[in-house]
C-alpha cells in the first residue's frame, strides 16, 4: 500500500497543537510527536519498500502550487533526489492511472528556474 506523506501539511501541526495545548494537551502532544518523527518514519516506509507519492493537501491551509516544496522534503527525509522527484512525477502519474509521454497523451508542464535535481 503506497502512502502520500504530505510533509508540508505536517509542517503546520506544531501551530495546530500550540491552539490546542490548553484545552486537549494529549491531542497537542500527539500533534507534535506526529510532527517530531514524520522524516523518519517516511524513510523508515521508503527503506521497508513502500511505494512514497508527493502529495500537499493543498486547498485548505495549503495553497496550490507548493508541490516542489514537497518534493524537498521528501529529500530532507532522506529520499534520493531522484525518488523524491518520481514521487511527483513518472512513477505518480502511472500510479494515478495517468498517461505517460506518448503521442496524444495528456500531458502537464511544470517549469523550474534550476534543474530540480541539483541541490
Amino acid at each position: 500500500m503506497p502512502i502520500v506523506p504530505t510533509l508540508i501539511n505536517i509542517a503546520t501541526f506544531p501551530d495546530i497543537a500550540k491552539q490546542a495545548e490548553t484545552k486537549f494537551p494529549r491531542y497537542a502532544a500527539h500533534m507534535i510527536a506526529l510532527w517530531e518523527g514524520r522524516h523518519e518514519r517516511v524513510l523508515e516506509a521508503f527503506d521497508a519498500g513502500v511505494r512514497v507519492y508527493a502529495g500537499t493537501d493543498a486547498g485548505s491551509v495549503i495553497k496550490h502550487g507548493r508541490i516542489g516544496e514537497e518534493i524537498l522534503e521528501l529529500q530532507r527525509a532522506g529520499l534520493p533526489a531522484a525518488a523524491a522527484l518520481d514521487a511527483a512525477c513518472w512513477s505518480a502519474r502511472e500510479w494515478l492511472g495517468a498517461d505517460g509521454i506518448s503521442e496524444g497523451a495528456s500531458a502537464d508542464v511544470v517549469l523550474y528556474a534550476k534543474d530540480p535535481e541539483r541541490p
